[in-house]
Formats: C-alpha cells, structure tokens, sequence
C-alpha cells in the first residue's frame, strides 16, 4: 500500500498505512496527546487495529522521513450527511469522515522547531488523500466531530471546515452523530 500513497510524501514527511509495517504497532504505543484529547490516544492504542482488522476505518501514519518517528496520525471512514432540508424530505451528501486526527505530543516536544504540524498533515496528506478517494468514488465532502474546545473549533476554520446554521447541527447532532461523539461538533467542508 505504500507505493500507492508515495505521491503524497514531502521532503521531510511520508504516510504509511497502519498496518503496513508490523514495527508500528510498537510505535504507537508511544503515541501521547494532552489530557484533553486522551479519547484520540486510545483510539488509535487500543482500537484501531481492531476497526482495521473489521474493515470499519483506515489509519495512517505520518512520519519523519529522517527519523521514522511518529508525527501524526489520522483515521478516515466512509460515511454519509443526512440533512433536513424541507419538514416532509432529507438530502443526503456523500462524504468522508476524519474520525481521528492527532499530533504526537511527543514528536513536538522533541522539534520544537517544527510549528504547525497538524495544519501540514492536513494539507499534504489528509486532503489529497481524500481527494484522491472521490475520483474513484462519490465524495463531494469532508467532516468531522470536533472537540468542543473553541481553540480546536477555531483551528478547523483554518482548515476550511465551517459550522452548520444552528437548525441542521442540531438535526445532525439528533439524528446522526455516534455514541463515542457525544458532545463533540459537528464541521464540515466541501472538496
């Protein structure tokens, strides 16, 4: 699988799928988030080779191409928005879910130098990923279940996810939303 994503390494970056090489199921147990956004940590620690193993979600793993450590990580999932556009009928849009995104805690505190790793992680491999996905495939959208920290939410407008109007959120929220999201907000963008 690797050979299939090369195109999206960087000069100081390269993807690979989580399964693709047995040492990362050792490197992930170092993988570390603040407190806040421990649920991410354990995701990827305790449950994503199982979700790998049962065909429920795709992890990748962004790494330092000169030290092959652990940069970053993302899960992405099929799924679908359903939204009430009129009282008697539902539009349903073709999307992607990014069901986890995560820096390592412990990769930037060994480069403080490098800032802005997960908005690069998104632009150089999440998105052209995704974009690659819906040219074979029916996806005109990406989203996600934010974290409901007004630092976080405010991040994702950077990465051009918006929120919807107040009535279709909360239609989404009612109808659609997992269980293990409980809480979390609703964003979305267009490809």
């Amino acid at each position: 699988m690797i050979a299939e994503f090369q195109v999206l390494d960087t000069e100081d970056f390269y993807i690979e799928h989580l399964l693709d090489d047995q040492e990362n199921i050792e490197l992930i147990k170092s993988f570390s988030v603040p407190n806040n956004a421990i649920g991410l940590e354990n995701y990827l620690k305790n449950q994503s080779i199982l979700d790998e193993k049962g065909n429920n979600c795709r992890t990748y793993l962004i790494k330092d191409k000169s030290t092959n450590e652990l940069v970053s990580y993302f899960s992405i999932k099929t799924g679908l928005i359903t939204m009430q556009l009129h009282k008697e009928y539902f539009e349903s849009i073709p999307a992607i879910e990014l069901s986890n995104f995560a820096v390592n805690h412990v990769y930037r505190q060994k480069h403080p130098e490098i800032s802005r790793i997960g908005s690069y992680s998104f632009k150089y491999f999440i998105l052209p990923l995704v974009r690659c996905l819906s040219k074979f495939v029916g996806i005109n959208s990406l989203y996600i279940y934010a974290l409901p920290q007004e630092k976080l939410i405010e991040h994702y407008k950077t990465l051009g996810f918006a929120r919807l109007p107040q009535k279709q959120e909360k239609f989404v929220q009612y109808h659609v939303k997992p269980k293990y999201d409980e809480g979390c907000i609703f964003m979305v963008q267009s490809l």
